[in-house]
């Protein structure tokens, strides 16, 4: 038996670490830093600015979808609660609750929280990714440097950064999408078919992903492959196949094979192979112009409105979403004149790229200025094909909201997204851009300290201490530029993180237990809208479950089906508005079930000095037919504080302060919510009112009753507020007991309650 190897030393590892990193290419090892750096950026950015997730309320419909995967399911089955559970932009069938988008950008959310339990790992990989992806594309088109300056203006363009740091598809489906372009240049230039194969890959996801953004992107691509396959055939016929065939055959053959997936998974979930989601969920709301419509938000989308739209999107991409705004696009555009002038100085390229793509392999044709022609024209189209294909979207219109404020709509938040892909080209050429500045420093350096006439125009010291200060003060400008354009954005989001993290304290400091929440619908009966931060797992089942509160039947049906959980209803003082600016204040409230024959109640309120009386009135919201809908009496003696009977029946409400008139108040006995107030008036004739509204319903027996004799049942604590100069005002007047600055000192609201089959 040979004996072990003695063991490696650490010095002597870290010795072999230097010697490897010393051999490695310095520009490579750039580029490796920042792609790794806006990896971390991302990570950083997605923890604390978006730790509460964005305004882009899509970011739940993707972590959701990713929890089903996970939960091997592809849709909810809530039965008949389906209505009570719906997430936003999940469509509902029979009982069946499935996402309007592809499974893709889930599923790689879904890798993360697997491995890692933490989905922005993901974020962090397809930022890093993405960067290294564009600097070899760069370098595939333009050389090394060009391609490291590439990967740095793309991670420093802030709707890379702001769009990579949330739970949104377009990052991950470019990822996609670059694989395939760097895949199918290395094919090309390599004539590799694997490279061409993982080119067919790559693109059959990112057509999974996003079928219209993927077509866009593979476009210019596509018309190659085309072309070199027409002149191969041309040249050699299809005896022997030529090379061209071969490898772009490859290519469409596994990109097709993905298309098939996405007809497979569109059958499984609409029935229809050519029916997608989305369609499905709004059916105008594809590509095309006329009428196009989503929910109740519609517009007619013409020629003239969509080029408005993508103008401005494009201006705000080259002033404020590139990096370093106006100056990183004159990069671009220096390094596209840049790239146009080699193309003139440099004669008819087909004969090479004959070779580079299949011919008689005499030559190397890798990096051949046939084969970077071919890639620079190819980052040409994905600029064209971007920006024409968007102009029949009109998502690029909605994003946008307001044309004339740049601060309005999803857009000013993360950039026009639906452009992320022209960020590819733009940094492309960027890069040469900045590239050949740098080269042509040294040549500049040389000129001024040149003589001139005879005689020198200063010394080289002189002239090398003004070159670096132009260069210092480009820098700094640069710089500059940059920091501000990413910043604004940053810190909208972090505004509207900071509302959020303040509207989700309560569940931040909450552990629960087989919880059950009902939680508002203030944008209506959708979960996760706004409320993305509040998810139900696969199974409807988790350590606590989230359901919309709505009609007191509804609400019933969800507790029935649920009898033994910990019951919460989460609400909040203010109105909930996409404005940062517009705090709530939130309120998590245990709840509990009370039911008998009498439901016995007490309400305590606070009463100012300067009331002259009070009305106290009960009114059910729908009543019920064969009595009063509502009853009520005033009060002119009293202190401080003013205490209120008031009793449910499964005959009605009775409010024995009326005397006589006292008469049961009749409700739905399927669900009502009955509201108890208590209106203070002063002698100029402002009320400041105390309003409860309490679920309830009639039950039939149980709990010792007897059978057949009728129970009423009520969900505990009532919904709170306080209103001025109004009987109802809705959240904006909440009770906060816990929090004594929203109310003047001398409010009191208690109430309790009894249950009895007395």
């Amino acid at each position: 038996m040979s004996p072990l190897p003695p063991p490696v030393r650490p010095r002597r590892l870290a010795t072999r670490l230097r010697e490897r990193l010393a051999r490695a290419d310095r520009v490579t090892l750039a580029a490796a830093l920042v792609s790794v750096g806006a990896g971390v950026l991302t990570f950083a950015i997605a923890a604390t600015v978006f730790s509460h997730h964005s305004a882009n309320h899509d970011e739940g419909v993707y972590l959701t979808q990713a929890a089903l995967l996970l939960g091997g399911q592809l849709e909810f089955h809530a039965g008949p609660l389906a209505d009570a559970f719906h997430p936003w932009f999940f469509i509902e069938d029979g009982g069946r609750l499935y996402p309007k988008y592809n499974p893709v950008p889930a599923a790689t959310f879904a890798v993360s929280m697997w491995l890692f339990g933490e989905p922005r790992v993901t974020l962090a990989a397809v930022a890093a990714g993405n960067a290294a992806l564009v600097y070899l594309i760069g370098s595939l088109t333009f050389g090394r440097r060009a391609g490291l300056a590439a990967a740095a203006l793309f991670a420093a363009s802030p709707m890379a950064i702001a769009t990579s740091s949330v739970f949104l598809p377009y990052a991950p489906t470019t990822l996609f999408n670059l694989i395939f372009a760097v895949a199918y240049l290395r094919g090309v230039r390599d004539r590799s078919l694997a490279a061409a194969g993982v080119a067919g890959v790559a693109i059959g996801i990112a057509f999974f992903s996003r079928p219209y953004t993927a077509v866009l992107f593979a476009a210019p691509f596509i018309g190659h492959a085309l072309w070199r396959v027409g002149q191969g055939i041309a040249s050699d016929g299809l005896r022997e196949l030529p090379d061209p065939v071969r490898r772009h055959g490859l290519t469409a053959l596994f990109g097709t094979l993905f298309v098939g997936v996405t007809l497979a998974y569109n059958a499984r979930m609409t029935g229809s192979p050519l029916l997608f989601p989305y369609q499905v969920f709004a059916p105008m709301d594809g590509p095309g112009f006329g009428e196009r419509r989503i929910l109740g938000h519609s517009v007619e989308y013409t020629l003239g409105l969509a080029l408005e739209s993508n103008r401005y999107a494009l201006q705000e991409i080259a002033t404020r979403w590139f990096a370093a705004g106006p100056l990183g696009t004159l990069a671009a555009l220096a390094g596209g004149g840049v790239a146009l002038r080699r193309w003139r100085t440099r004669g008819d390229p087909r004969a090479a790229e004959a070779v580079a793509d299949g011919g008689d392999g005499a030559v190397d044709a890798s990096g051949s200025p046939a084969f970077r022609r071919t890639a620079a024209l190819l980052l040409v189209g994905i600029a064209v094909s971007v920006v024409v294909g968007n102009l029949y979207f009109w998502g690029t219109h909605n994003a946008l909201a307001d044309l004339s404020d740049p601060t309005d709509g999803l857009a000013s938040l993360f950039g026009p997204f639906y452009h992320f892909d022209l960020l590819v080209p733009l940094s492309a050429f960027g890069g040469l851009g900045v590239a050949a500045a740098a080269r042509a420093l040294p040549a500049v350096r040389d000129r001024l300290t040149a003589p001139a006439a005879g005689a020198r125009i200063g010394s080289p010291r002189v002239a090398r201490v003004a070159l670096a200060l132009v260069v210092a003060s480009a820098v700094v400008v640069a710089g500059v530029a940059a920091a501000d354009a990413a910043a604004e954005p940053i810190e909208r989001n972090a505004e509207i993180d900071a509302k959020h993290e303040a509207a989700y304290a309560p569940f931040d400091e909450t552990t629960f237990e087989d919880g059950l929440v009902f939680v508002p619908t203030p944008y209506g009966e959708w979960q996760s809208h706004p409320f993305q931060y509040l998810r139900n797992g696969p199974g409807l089942d988790g350590e606590v479950v989230y359901a919309l509160d709505r009609d007191p039947a509804e609400n019933f049906a969800v507790l029935d089906a649920y009898p033994d959980r910990t019951l919460y209803r989460y609400g909040y003082r203010g109105v909930w508005t996409a404005d940062p600016e517009t705090r709530v204040t939130p309120k998590l409230e245990p709840l509990d079930r009370r039911s008998g024959a009498l439901i016995a109640a007490e309400t305590t309120v606070g009463v100012p000095d300067r009331v002259a009386r009070a009305q106290v009135r009960v009114d059910p919201r729908r009543g019920a037919p064969g009595g009063p809908d509502h009853v009520s009496y005033a009060v002119s003696d009293f202190g401080d504080s003013l205490a209120v009977d008031w009793a449910v029946t499964p005959a009605g409400v009775r409010l024995p302060g009326a005397g006589e008139s006292s008469e049961p108040v009749p409700f739905d006995p399927d669900g009502d919510v009955v509201a108890v107030t208590v209106t203070l008036v002063d002698p100029t004739g402002a009320t400041f009112t105390y309003r409860q509204e309490v679920t309830v319903r009639v039950t039939e027996g149980g709990d010792g009753a007897a059978a057949d004799s009728e129970r009423v049942e009520a969900v505990w604590p009532p919904e709170r507020s306080t209103c001025r100069l109004v009987t109802a005002c809705g959240n904006e007047g909440t009770y906060l007991p816990d929090d004594p600055d929203t109310h003047p000192d001398w409010v009191v609201f208690e109430t309790e309650a009894d249950a009895s089959d007395e």
